[in-house]
């Protein structure tokens, strides 16, 4: 037995700051708080994030995210008329002194109004009347929410209701909450666009995104903000410059301020000390190795699916070592492990998994198979 090892070298440089040291990320003041690169999922700064917490007006996240699948299956459509219940009235005496859309009985509105006020103006009274519009009752929605969750894997997560307003069985999680901001960027990219829009006018009435990065900084383009008295601030934000995006949730902050400041701090962070990879492609060939006793004599190997990674900022470039599993004896299939890859940068090893047959490859006939043997047994007998 033989082992055949292959270092290459990508071709594209990855620019950045010098070296790898990254020092400790900002000190929030917060209840919970996360950071996440969206293209590979790695959480670069995390405190509390598994801790249930009330999400307050982050529950809308969810509603207009029910909203958005609701259109895409071809159940909704953004021009459809929604009638407003009293329990959707802005008078309604449980929204006295929340955030609203000022919806009133007997006044037309339709879908698209009800989405931007539910996630530009947070109307409360908007989550309602589309709930009742999509499910009939605001409970029946809420269990749409929940199975919602659950495909998502929010397994911190229960909801009672589509606004947020304060239940004791009504909570989430930091790393909830960043799971459903990158569901809604990456399956309804129509729909964050509204998340990026700085005001909406409603009944002759002007509301401002309470998102102040939206005005503050133009690689922001969402997501939400959320408070309570019981909750606290609030704010889950996406932000993407030179083609890497991030995800913040802030849980939990002292005032509108901080929790815009703990924010900015994050992703500055991220953006600063890390980059976001791909060292590796799809069914780009990484290298190839005999076959014994096959159909065809050499073996395409890379990996099936692409690696990406975040990893701190260097000048390096990644370099891949392949390692295959001598001898290969057929009948392989596309995808079976025949070897190991290994990702390494600055030296430090970043990323390992199994390599993967590119092709099949079938058995070959009985003399081939048999000769094969031979010349295997012989190699293997004075090697």
């Amino acid at each position: 037995m033989f082992r055949l090892a292959l270092l290459l070298l990508l071709c594209t440089p990855i620019t950045g700051v010098a070296g790898a040291i990254v020092p400790a990320p900002p000190s929030i003041n917060a209840a919970a708080y996360l950071l996440m690169d969206f293209q590979s999922g790695d959480i670069l700064v995390e405190h509390n994030i598994d801790e249930t917490l009330e999400p307050a007006s982050l529950t809308k996240l969810m509603t207009a995210y029910v909203l958005a699948e609701e259109i895409d299956a071809g159940r909704l459509s953004l021009d459809d008329k929604v009638t407003v219940s009293r329990n959707a009235w802005s008078q309604n005496p449980l929204f006295k002194g929340s955030s609203l859309m000022w919806i009133e009985p007997g006044k037309p509105v339709t879908v698209a109004e009800l989405e931007k006020g539910i996630v530009i103006s947070s109307g409360n009274d908007a989550t309602v009347a589309i709930a009742e519009h999509i499910a009939g009752t605001e409970a029946a929605f809420a269990d749409m929410m929940n199975r919602y969750a659950q495909e998502l894997g929010m397994a911190g997560t229960h909801f009672t209701n589509s606004h947020g307003l304060p239940d004791p069985d009504h909570v989430t999680t930091a790393r909830d909450l960043a799971a459903l901001a990158a569901a809604t960027i990456r399956h309804h990219p129509d729909r964050y666009q509204v998340y990026s829009q700085q005001s909406y006018t409603y009944n002759d009435i002007k509301q401002y995104n309470r998102n102040l990065l939206l005005r503050d900084d133009p690689s922001v383009d969402g997501l939400k903000t959320g408070y309570t008295s019981s909750a606290g601030y609030g704010l889950v934000a996406s932000a993407e410059r030179d083609g890497m995006r991030l995800i913040s949730v802030v849980m939990g902050s002292a005032s509108t301020r901080s929790r815009t400041s703990e924010t900015r701090s994050l992703l500055n962070y991220g953006f600063r000390f890390y980059q976001t990879i791909e060292p590796v492609i799809a069914d780009a060939v990484l290298g190839q190795a005999r076959v014994w006793q096959g159909q065809r004599d050499v073996l395409d190997a890379g990996v099936l699916s692409s690696v990406v990674m975040t990893v701190p900022r260097s000048n390096a470039e990644p370099e891949l070592k392949v390692v295959f599993d001598e001898p290969l004896v057929a009948p392989i299939q596309r995808g079976d492990p025949v070897g190991s890859l290994v990702v390494t940068l600055d030296g430090d090893v970043v990323y390992e998994q199994p390599l993967q047959a590119l092709v099949d490859v079938p058995e070959a006939g009985f003399f081939a198979r048999l000769w094969d043997a031979l010349v295997l047994w012989l190699k293997t007998l004075f090697s």
